[in-house]
């Protein structure tokens, strides 16, 4: 095999095959780093996420599946109810929430499970 620097006993025309032979890595190698950026980006989101559900996701989700929302029994029963629910999930959890963050978990939890009416502000 080869190595890459050439030696004293190399042809001109082996050395230019080489030369062509490593730009033709380099622009491999540039493309493939490019493609994989716009593949990791084109992965992202494409809607906006809100707070609720980027709390929801942080802090709820490794007990709370979907199937806990739909189930027969669930304690959400209304608007009221389902903010009470995350109220009291969120201090069982020592979370310290502000009263925006939970009407925002349950905004998000209503609009992608419940839909509830919610009451005018």
């Amino acid at each position: 095999m080869k190595g890459i620097l050439p030696t004293q006993n190399e042809s001109p025309s082996n050395l230019l095959n080489m030369k062509i032979e490593l730009k033709a890595r380099w622009i491999f190698a540039v493309m493939f780093v490019w493609l994989a950026g716009y593949a990791i980006a084109g992965a992202q989101p494409n809607r906006p996420v809100s707070r609720g559900e980027l709390l929801y996701t942080t802090h709820c989700i490794a007990c709370h599946t979907a199937k806990l929302h739909w189930r027969d029994d669930k304690l959400a029963k209304d608007w009221a109810s389902l903010n009470s629910q995350v109220y009291r999930w969120q201090r069982n959890a020592e979370l310290k929430w502000s009263d925006d963050d939970i009407a925002e978990v349950a905004r998000y939890l209503n609009a992608s499970h419940y839909h509830f009416s919610e009451p005018a502000d």
